[in-house]
């Protein structure tokens, strides 16, 4: 193949955040997108856009972020997902490569997310598990929060649960899945719970908003009809505090099969 040919990728990429000042490109910091741009470079010598489905931010993680990005590479997608981790760091790895259609945008093309937020409730923090969950101390009533989880979805005005600094054209959105997982662990006083959350789009800091709420509910500080009143104020300062970015992974982003070239 032509490699001045130019084709449309689809790049699936894991990562641990920890370390990273978020998804976007920023002036003399460690981010995602500046280690794939880069890498990129040293493979065809030009400068490439990687387009992310979201901008996550500093300390956030993915299981499956998705980019899409064009290029002139006359080689297989699969040969491109080699190449690029041998330039990534280890906390960086590209766990797919497709050929999409001409045209594609990780961002405009996507239909929906999946998020999971995770959280350490009691016990002992974890020397190692600390970078991945939101240590709680205290017990929760995982009814009440399932009960006021259940109240968020569908489609509604989410401004309550936007942080600011990034505004949209609009703030509503359709939350198709709220679901709590509850695990015990081997210590006795302690045990994993995990949010996750699935819509067909996010605001700036939602999940993590939307955690921090629910988390105020499992205390027994709010009820659950409080959700109806943090929706209806339409105002930040209605809703709980923000769960911090160590616990939030980008679970998946859907697509329609159509993004991808027939042959795939």
């Amino acid at each position: 193949m032509n490699a001045n040919v130019t084709r449309a990728f689809k790049l699936t990429i894991a990562y641990d955040g920890t370390d990273y000042s978020g998804w976007q490109v920023q002036p003399n910091q460690p981010t995602i997108q500046g280690h794939l741009q880069n890498a990129l470079k040293r493979l065809t010598g030009h400068e490439i856009k990687v387009i992310g489905s979201g901008r996550t931010d500093a300390g956030v993680h993915a299981h499956a972020q998705v980019a899409s990005c064009n290029l002139g590479w006359r080689d297989s997608p699969q040969h491109l997902l080699r190449a690029l981790n041998t330039q990534l760091p280890e906390s960086i790895v590209v766990t797919a490569s497709q050929e999409a259609c001409p045209g594609f945008h990780a961002i405009r093309d996507a239909t929906g997310k999946r998020y999971r937020y995770q959280l350490q409730i009691g016990g002992v923090r974890d020397a190692f598990d600390y970078r991945y969950h939101w240590h709680l101390h205290g017990e929760l009533d995982l009814d009440q929060m399932r009960l006021a989880a259940q109240r968020l979805i569908g489609e509604h005005d989410f401004k309550s649960f936007q942080a600011t600094g990034a505004d949209r054209k609009t703030t509503v959105r359709n939350i198709r899945a709220c679901d709590l997982f509850f695990s015990t662990m081997t210590d006795d006083h302690a045990c994993h719970l995990s949010i996750e959350v699935e819509a067909d789009g996010f605001l700036y800091n939602m999940v993590r908003n939307i955690v921090g709420t629910l988390i105020e509910v499992g205390r027994g500080k709010q009820t659950v009809e409080w959700i109806d009143q943090v929706l209806v104020a339409r105002d930040r300062d209605a809703a709980g505090p923000t769960a911090p970015a160590c616990g939030l992974f980008l679970l998946r982003v859907d697509y329609p099969d159509t993004v991808l070239k027939s042959h795939e």
